[in-house]
């Protein structure tokens, strides 16, 4: 049966997005969140990946599985399909770039504009796959060659739907603002021009969002800090509903790609007029706090000002002048010495407090992709994160928290960040996961974030302490934008959102323009604004069950007015923390393209690795010169048997008993790379240690490895 665009529905019937997979099965994402519903290869003939469905589950596959059947298309959206153009037999196909299309798209004649085989195109649909027919459709841009420099950003920004043009009226709109700040934007704000401001950012940073100054200061009878955050008063320019802001509110986030960003705003404001660059007057928004000895914030006030950056530092030089304060670095930078300093005591404050509310703090590696002129990888080395790092994350911290306590008080609708604690099912992983690895620890049936901190304090020195802390990441749930406060787990705060990045988060220009309708002692009203239909439709199920979070009261029904205000804060919520995710995976499908294009150099190159995954299948392995990860598929770890043994997330051969957990360290030849589908395959050289087992590893001559 071909699945109807038209068909009535019946409570039976499930509603969601089809996701494809590249091996031609796919699934139902259900708008409800419950279990994904598995379509087999022969349901997917007739639907695409991304369409919305309806679907009505039809049995339980062997695996145990909801399978479902395809009863109707609900939307197929406009998102055009990019992919390389292909004569097969004369006939002309696209192969879709993202393999989760299964089926290649038929290209009639006439419709090949001016591409040649072997470009990258973009399609447009003209007809829609059917069970015993392929899509048809017409290219309606040709990017380029395929090794074209930039191009895998360029499929990327089409692949995850990024917009990537500003409209004509927003850029119409950024023009015509002022070059500078006004006489007339400074009415009615604090004058900071004479306090000693600073931005820290990194080398490469052309848009910087916030500035800090910080002083000795008595907070009532004892010694503290007064720590000043300043952030760009994005407000001020983009006006709610103007072009500017629509086209950002479609972004939602900046996206940074190696060499690339694509900002949320024109560049004449992240670049320009919001940036607080040095030594020009910038219009902000200031967190003025009062931070005692113990890292607390005792009092705090929020004010629009205009500042002038003293200085422009980067981290590498902040953090030189911290660790010699008579080195070269400081020499430079004599007078904003003591006040560097300052900074410093109030960032150990703050840790320490964190530290003492039981804030789960892990420590992870970090990658930056350098590359030359022409965009291909010269090297992949470590993010290091030193103490100019912390020292400004602590005070955007702390500026965060004091926002969220200022839209809570004020009792206005406003975005918070929301990070959940682990899900019973995860709870149960984790737990069976720390009993089979002899931890000595668990956790209770309502987890605080301390005891996820004391697991990985008393693990951290175990030959095994990545794979154990990898395992607490991976129970975590994802942090997202929503109106209903719940706290932050993995940071321990009851209240926490996102104030210091307007410029590149519009999350971020929501809450300032909540802070300023609270100083004003107005109310904010969020304007009805596009969403696409599947968070519409998750909006729906989720405001339909009106379940509170766990461990919280459960929410008053609203009615008229109030709910349709959160309706609209929880649809801005789902919009953000969507494109949040898509911005994030944008960012790794470009990463994973040069990763692949630079391992197709290194082929039949052996390397020293770890284990960072072990699956049912194999496990994924990242190498210690590269930090590049690839596949040892289970068929090349051996001639035995191999199972994988849930619990412990490992796998282990049943008869020599050699084990590979994450953590465990082999040597690889690098075998395969498709680029494509974005993969790298590696072939065993040496096999895995065994961790704390009771046998040694061997290697395959049967001796120890070196």
């Amino acid at each position: 049966m071909n699945p109807s665009t038209t068909a009535s529905h019946s409570s039976d019937e499930i509603e969601g997005s089809v996701q494809g997979h590249r091996d031609g099965h796919g699934y139902v994402i259900r708008d409800d969140g419950q279990t994904d519903i598995f379509l087999p290869p022969n349901e997917m003939r007739a639907v695409l990946h991304k369409d919305r469905v309806r679907a009505r589950i039809v049995r339980q596959d062997r695996r145990g599985r909801p399978e479902g059947r395809v009863v109707e298309i609900i939307e197929r959206p406009p998102q055009p399909i990019i992919g390389r153009l292909l004569q097969e037999s004369g006939v002309w196909i696209v192969a879709p770039e993202d393999k989760r299309y299964g089926q290649d798209i038929l290209i009639p004649g006439g419709a090949l504009a001016l591409a040649k085989p072997g470009q990258v195109v973009v399609v447009e649909l003209t007809e829609p796959p059917a069970l015993f027919g392929q899509p048809v459709g017409r290219i309606t841009e040709v990017l380029g060659e395929v090794d074209d420099p930039g191009m895998e950003i360029e499929i990327a920004v089409r692949k995850y739907g990024v917009p990537h043009e500003f409209s004509e009226d927003c850029l119409a709109e950024a023009g015509a603002l002022p070059d500078k700040v006004r006489a007339q934007d400074k009415k009615q704000r604090i004058d900071l021009t004479d306090v000693p401001l600073v931005t820290i950012d990194g080398e490469d940073a052309r848009d910087f969002d916030d500035a800090v100054y910080c002083e000795p200061a008595k907070v009532g009878r004892s010694k503290g800090w007064r720590l000043l955050v300043a952030i760009a008063d994005v407000s001020h320019y983009v006006q709610t509903g103007s072009a500017i802001d629509i086209d950002a509110y479609d972004r939602a986030t900046s996206v940074y790609f190696p060499r690339r960003v694509i900002p949320m705003l024109p560049e004449k404001l992240s670049n320009g007029l919001c940036s607080l660059n040095p030594e020009v007057e910038r219009l902000c928004m200031v967190c003025d706090m009062l931070v005692t000895a113990k890292g607390e914030v005792h009092a705090y006030q929020f004010y629009p000002a205009v500042m002038f950056s003293h200085a422009r530092f980067t981290y590498t030089e902040v953090a030189a002048i911290l660790a010699n304060t008579r080195g070269p670095e400081a020499a430079k930078r004599k007078e904003r010495v003591p006040d560097l300093l300052n900074l410093h005591d109030v960032y150990r404050a703050l840790l320490l407090a964190r530290r003492e509310r039981g804030a789960v703090d892990f420590e992870t590696t970090e990658t930056q992709i350098v590359c030359d002129e022409n965009g291909r990888i010269e090297k992949i080395v470590p993010r290091t994160r030193n103490d100019a790092h912390k020292l400004i994350e602590e005070a955007m911290l702390a500026a965060n928290v004091c926002s969220a306590d200022f839209i809570a008080q004020g009792k206005q609708h406003g975005l918070y960040r929301v990070h959940e604690g682990p899900t019973p099912e995860k709870q149960d992983i984790l737990r069976n996961y720390l009993k089979a690895m002899a931890v000595g620890l668990s956790i209770s049936d309502n987890p605080q974030p301390s005891e996820f901190q004391a697991i990985a304090e008393a693990t951290k020195d175990r030959p095994d302490a990545q794979q154990i802390h990898t395992m607490l990441l991976r129970s975590m749930q994802q942090a997202i934008y929503t109106p209903i406060n719940s706290g932050h787990f993995g940071l321990a705060f009851e209240a926490y959102t996102h104030f210091t990045s307007p410029i590149r988060r519009y999350p971020d220009l929501l809450v300032h323009r909540v802070i300023k309708a609270i100083l004003g002692n107005t109310k904010y009203r969020l304007p009805l604004l596009p969403t696409p239909g599947e968070a519409h439709a998750k909006l729906s199920k989720r405001l339909a069950s009106r379940v509170a979070p766990p461990g919280k009261e459960p929410r008053k029904k609203e009615t008229g007015v109030a709910l349709a205000e959160t309706q609209s804060w929880e649809a801005a919520g789902l919009h953000c923390s969507a494109n949040e995710r898509r911005a994030d995976e944008a960012s790794r499908d470009v990463e994973a393209w040069l990763k692949c294009k630079y391992m197709r150099e290194h082929l039949g190159e052996e390397y020293g690795g770890v284990v960072s995954s072990a699956t049912s299948f194999g496990i994924f392995v990242t190498l210690d010169a590269m930090y590049v990860e690839g596949l040892v598929h289970i068929t090349e770890l051996g001639g035995e048997y191999f199972k994988f043994d849930e619990a412990r997330q490992e796998l282990r051969g049943e008869r020599s008993g050699i084990r590979y957990a994450i953590g465990s360290r082999v040597r690889v030849q690098v075998s395969r790379v498709d680029l494509d589908g974005r993969r790298i395959d590696f072939r065993l050289v040496t096999e895995g240690e065994e961790l704390g087992a009771a046998r040694p590893a061997r290697d395959k001559g049967g001796a120890r490895p070196a």
